[in-house]
């Protein structure tokens, strides 16, 4: 089974964001980042996208599938 694994944390503390403030710019709330961050809650598709657009990334750069193969 793949799971999802994250940069996040990562991108906030390289642009000094704070996850009030990701939360507030993607439309969701604070817990949900945190839930986010530790690998908790696999965000939908559409959360996955603003997130890697408030980082000017793309989503790969911030979400990963890790385990499993690739092509499931």
């Amino acid at each position: 089974m793949s799971e999802l694994t994250n940069r996040v944390r990562e991108y906030r503390a390289r642009d000094r964001i704070s996850q009030s403030d990701l939360a507030a710019r993607i439309g969701a709330s604070r817990q949900t980042i945190a839930l986010i961050e530790r690998g908790d809650y696999s965000p939908s598709v559409v959360l996955a996208l603003k997130i890697a657009a408030v980082f000017q990334v793309k989503v790969e750069e911030i979400f990963a599938l890790q385990g499993g193969h690739s092509d499931e």
